[in-house]
């Protein structure tokens, strides 16, 4: 009862922001604003503090980094393998791999996992966040423009998905914030206040979008006349099961691995990662999915089943775990 009294008010939030959208109490114009407020404002104030927090060497930590990119890329090369076999194209094949594997570790990884383990959380979650922008989420969208019209060739492909990395803040936000702890030089006040000020609110109005932006996918879907797709419907079950039961899994046994061969990976800090594998699918995949010209009911029918079905799933992984 203890850890679901921790764990409760978070996906709360997330159900008031669904039901504020739904109701039409929060207008859908805004979601977009509450979404960029967060993303370059909010949580990237939080990151940019947590990266100056933490020393580069546990931010770029080799043993931690190996490990969660290995589970990830074993989950994701699942989803594809079995999109297709399944006779998806390519596009919508990488997405998929990448909603499998993708966690909201932002928006809802960072409170969560902080106050459920402490404040020493931050690090490694923030390194995983760093694979899952630069390496993950670049690997999926080259994978997906390989058979765009005019994208031919590895180069522009790597390229187009970099440039998509580069526009993301969030790994900004995190070298940043390491580079200005690297000097040692304390933020003028008056700054670090509004950067403390921002960061505060990163954690209440992400869980508040996360509700409002699943609440959107639902409305336009059906404003176009799609019928929502049920949780057995194509392989919406599938990767679900793959977000949140298989990558939490892999990630333990790949760590349970190294550390067996005598790598050093802090027993903590694998508790840390495996509870970030289980946490539900990014939101921010579906927008992606969405640029990117992919099936975008597939993507955020995946995102809406495992938030819902994540309050469940991952307080029985806190149960185990801690």
């Amino acid at each position: 009862m203890d850890i679901v009294s921790i764990i409760m008010p978070f996906f709360a939030l997330v159900l008031i922001g669904y039901l504020a959208a739904r109701g039409r109490a929060l207008p859908l114009e805004a979601v977009a604003g509450l979404n960029t407020y967060v993303l370059y404002f909010a949580l990237s104030a939080l990151l940019f503090q947590l990266g100056a927090r933490t020393p580069v060497v546990e931010l770029l930590d080799p043993v931690l980094m190996s490990v969660w990119l290995v589970a990830g890329l074993v989950v994701a090369a699942a989803a594809l393998f079995t999109a297709v076999r399944g006779g998806r194209g390519w596009l919508d094949a990488s997405l998929g791999g990448l909603i499998a594997v993708l966690p909201n570790s932002g928006f809802m990884g960072l409170p969560l996992i902080g106050a459920l383990v402490g404040p020493d959380s931050g690090g490694p979650i923030i390194t995983t966040l760093l694979v899952d922008i630069v390496i993950m989420q670049s690997l999926a969208i080259a994978l997906s423009q390989r058979t765009a019209p005019g994208t031919h060739g590895l180069r522009t492909q790597v390229l187009t998905a970099l440039s998509r990395v580069a526009r993301n803040p969030m790994p900004w936000a995190i070298v940043l914030g390491a580079a200005w702890g690297a000097t040692g030089l304390q933020l003028f006040s008056p700054l670090d206040d509004v950067l403390t000020m921002l960061a505060a609110s990163a954690t209440p109005v992400a869980l508040f979008t996360i509700g409002a932006v699943l609440a959107r996918q639902q409305m336009r879907a059906g404003a176009a006349g799609e019928r929502p797709k049920s949780l057995l419907a194509g392989d919406v079950a599938w990767l679900t099961a793959l977000k949140l039961v298989v990558h939490p899994i892999v990630v333990w046994s790949v760590g349970l691995g190294v550390i067996a061969i005598g790598l050093p990976l802090a027993a903590s800090t694998l508790v840390v990662i495996v509870l970030v594998a289980a946490l539900p699918s990014a939101t921010n995949a579906s927008m992606l999915a969405e640029r990117l010209g992919a099936d975008n009911g597939r993507i955020a029918s995946v995102i809406l089943t495992s938030t819902a079905l994540g309050f469940g799933s991952f307080t029985l992984a806190v149960t185990v775990l801690i």
